[in-house]
């Protein structure tokens, strides 16, 4: 650190700063280490070579992680902000990574506190809301700064409207949009330090790789998901009135911050698309702009930030074109990107419930409410609700159909129940009562219907084709199952649908205000005579603004999701059936497996098994709560759709759902055809899902059936050969025994022929032609010889024999007498039942 410190000390003496300029010859080998140019300033042409950066690139290079982390805590502190601002960029870039995602930077999505414990420590300390890292955001702010931001690496929805000189409708990006000079390469955007490195921040999450499948990282405990949970209980406080105080820029003047203009508060926030050279004209930044809005500029732009960057990947008209079953998808998340949104979601329900209740009711609302209540009002549907929606509608549609959906899942319920993170929900009683719904939540519900309705229907659509005999699939539909089936949930959903449907009311006066954006001021309704008009009219505002005006709603309670909630019923039945009928299965053959079966010696059958399941990895009490939730969902779904048990039971008999012999040998669903069984669209996904299944059994020439694992391969091809060469030879003789109508006739046909093909049923037309096209005559069969159960109850007979004085010989032959006796006795018994069927 002396060293480092001398060296900047005589960068910065007059006398001594003409005997370095020659530090840019040696400056392009550092370049070589992959660390991002000065050209991400605004303004590059001002820019003199620095020393300081060319220091700290070299160090990066050279220095362990936390002596640099010393060495720039020292810098951030002792340097002002005029030489700090050229190694601003490099130092984002150098944590965070580059936006292509070829530098990983400091790995935060792979840093854990339990595997490097000093790293972790070290670079949380740096990169807290209050640490050295944000003390330079804030000295930089102080002067004004900007830093370029390529629009390139923007979210598709973004990038495309720029490009087209159409400015979004967020207001993050009013007044920021740089077009390049003549020759230039693509737009930038004019950022702030503190944006620049929130951008940055949040990118991170987007364009590095996706973690290794064989890294098993435990998101909630990366550095990364922690500093994000960190830096919204700072800036979006849920106690208290204001922000904590600046008091991170020593020595120096506040920030000065980037507010919003008095013309144009939250309600007018993106109303109508512009052109860039409109928008730049009529919102300009204010001179004059209300210093109370100074408190949450950075809560503002934040919150924006995140949302753009994790939740902007679509909008409407892509999503209307993603419906198509030959659209490419734009952007694919990942988990770990769902559970960070799910993070943001849970903490915006917090933020916004921190109002005190006199705050809540829209006619306590004045001139004299602070930002920051306005901003806790507007936050989530001005910010986030659209964007959102649109991100769920893509991730119900798109998302692998297997247990991965879960985080997909909980972030959607961990929006559609803000009640959970009010304040009074701490205070809250276990009895049934305390989880009833409170009528307080009705305009939630009603102003995001869409969120409860139409992403249910997306959800019974996935559920109705996935296996729900998985536990894990059946823990899903028993989450959701749950969630709407709270005590007068479904009652605010019915009243909200209601609402929507209601014929129009013309009022010539506010025609045209119909059905645009929502404003949230909480004034604008308050002319309007009628309160349920009021109220019907947010809820069509809300659907129109996200489906579009031709929408086509189906309503939830409706006949036609009615029809598939019960036959999610009727596969929940099934699902069940199949379960338990696994578990008798698995006990059975568990306790009827003969002892040498351990040794891997004893045959499988396996034209009696089920297909396979995660069933049988888990365990029997995998099958137990499989049987719970399933049995909790089908009881909330009765409740929540007033199904009664008669209507289950129609229900299931109508469909064919009951099962003979505990479902065992239930076929699949299919219609008699001229050349056999056709399955239905039913049987086809009972099959594929392991509900039902055909017995399958081997109906071809039992000596060319595949070796099975408890054969000897070698031996039985060995054994086959002498088997079929003795049938080539003694074909005409062992036929003639064969008819002989006497004892020795009888006893060749029980040892040299098959049972007759007639006894096999279910064969197909294809194999029915087959095998009437292939007579096959009497024949030696020594298979058996190749099985090792049979040649292990050899050696056990010999060993037995031996410990009573018996020969090998001699044991052969009382081997052969008692197969003898075995042959004749089996003889006589099939020829008796011969004669009694006839």
């Amino acid at each position: 650190m002396t060293t480092f410190r001398r060296r900047v000390a005589e960068w910065r003496s007059p006398s001594l700063r003409r005997a370095t300029l020659w530090v840019p010859q040696w400056f392009p080998k550092v370049a070589v280490f992959n660390v991002p140019q000065e050209a991400a300033m605004a303004f590059p042409h001002l820019q003199q070579p620095s020393f300081l950066l060319a220091s700290l690139k070299a160090d990066s290079v050279n220095k362990p992680f936390a002596q640099r982390c010393q060495d720039l805590v020292k810098v951030i502190e002792d340097f002002p902000a005029k030489e700090l601002h050229a190694i601003f960029p490099w130092l984002v870039e150098s944590i965070f990574g580059s936006l292509d995602g070829v530098l990983v930077g400091w790995n935060l999505r792979c840093l854990q506190g339990r595997v490097s414990p000093v790293e972790y420590s070290i670079a949380m300390e740096f990169l807290d809301p209050g640490g050295p890292m944000m003390k330079l955001v804030y000295k930089l702010q102080a002067e004004d700064y900007k830093f370029d931001f390529p629009v390139s690496y923007l979210p598709g929805p973004v990038k495309a409207s720029i490009q087209e000189r159409v400015l979004p409708d967020s207001p993050l990006y009013h007044n920021k949009v740089q077009f390049p000079p003549t020759g230039g390469l693509g737009l930038n955007l004019a950022l702030n330090p503190f944006e620049y490195y929130m951008f940055f921040f949040a990118l991170s999450l987007i364009t590095q790789k996706p973690l290794p499948g064989t890294l098993h990282i435990r998101t909630s405990d990366c550095a990364y998901f922690i500093l994000v949970d960190r830096y919204l209980s700072w800036f979006l406080p849920t106690e208290g009135s204001v922000l904590p105080a600046l008091s991170s820029s020593p020595g120096g003047p506040n920030p000065s911050p980037a507010p919003r203009t008095p013309t144009m508060p939250f309600a007018s926030y993106g109303l109508h698309h512009t052109s860039l050279l409109k928008r730049h004209i009529s919102h300009q930044t204010s001179v004059n702009a209300d210093p109370a809005s100074h408190e949450i500029w950075r809560s503002e732009t934040l919150l924006q930030v995140f949302v753009e960057m994790w939740l902007h990947h679509y909008s409407l008209e892509m999503y209307q074109k993603m419906q198509s079953p030959h659209a490419k998808e734009s952007f694919t998340p990942t988990e770990e990107h769902v559970l960070v949104v799910r993070l943001l979601l849970k903490h915006l329900h917090a933020f916004s419930n921190s109002l005190k209740p006199e705050q809540v009711s829209p006619s306590t609302h004045s001139h004299a409410t602070s930002p920051l209540e306005e901003f806790k009002r507007a936050a989530v549907p001005r910010f986030v609700q659209q964007k959102l929606y649109l991100f769920l509608q893509h991730c119900f549609g798109h998302w692998p159909l297997d247990a991965s959906f879960r985080a997909v899942l909980e972030m959607w319920l961990s929006y559609l129940q803000p009640w959970r993170y009010a304040p009074e929900k701490q205070a809250q009683s276990s009895d049934c009562l305390a989880r009833c719904v409170s009528e307080r939540w009705a305009p939630f519900v009603q102003e995001n219907l869409l969120m409860y309705t139409k992403l249910f229907v997306g959800f019974l659509s996935r559920a109705l084709r996935t296996d729900l005999v998985s536990p894990k699939n059946a823990l899903m539909v028993f989450r959701v199952a749950k969630v709407f089936a709270q005590p007068n949930l479904a009652e605010m959903i019915q009243k909200g649908e209601q609402l929507f449907l209601e014929p129009e009311l013309v009022i010539p006066h506010r025609q045209h205000r119909l059905f645009t954006a929502p404003t949230f001021t909480g004034s604008f309704l308050s002319s309007w005579p009628p309160a349920v008009t009021d109220a019907s009219f947010k809820v069509k505002s809300h659907v129109y603004s996200l489906e579009g005006q031709d929408c086509k709603y189906t309503p939830m309670f409706g006949p036609e999701v009615r029809t598939l909630v019960l036959r999610l019923a009727q596969l929940i039945t099934q699902a069940k059936q199949t379960a338990k009928s696994i578990s008798d299965q698995c006990g059975e053959s568990t306790a009827g497996r003969p002892f040498l079966s351990w040794l891997g010696f004893c045959s499988t059958d396996t034209n009696s098994s089920y297909a396979a399941n995660d069933l049988d990895e888990i365990g029997q009490d995998s099958v137990r709560k499989t049987d719970e939730y399933l049995e909790k969902a089908l009881e909330y779904l009765c409740q929540m759709f007033r199904l009664s048990e008669a209507q289950l039971t129609q229900l299931t008999l109508a469909l064919g759902t009951t099962q003979d012999e505990n479902g065992k040998k239930q076929l699949p669903d299919c219609v008699v055809g001229e050349d056999g069984l056709i399955l239905t669209p039913l049987g086809r996904y009972q099959i594929i899902n392991g509900l039902r299944r055909f017995d399958i059994e081997y109906q071809g020439d039992s000596e060319l059936q595949p070796i099975r694992s408890y054969e000897i391969a070698s031996l039985v091809r060995v054994l086959f050969r002498l088997s079929s060469a003795i049938n080539r030879r003694f074909a005409g003789p062992m036929a003639a025994l064969c008819s002989r109508a006497d004892f020795l006739g009888s006893f060749c046909r029980y040892h040299l022929t098959e049972p007759g093909l007639a006894d096999r049923h279910l064969l197909s037309p294809v194999a029915r032609g087959c095998a009437a096209r292939r007579p096959r005559g009497p024949r030696l069969s020594l298979r058996f010889l190749g099985s090792y159960r049979t040649l292990l109850s050899l050696l056990l007979a010999f060993f037995v024999a031996s410990l009573f004085c018996i020969g090998p010989l001699p044991c052969a032959l009382l081997l052969v007498l008692g197969y003898l006796l075995y042959a004749v006795a089996m003889t006589l018994l099939t020829e008796r039942s011969k004669l009694h069927h006839l």
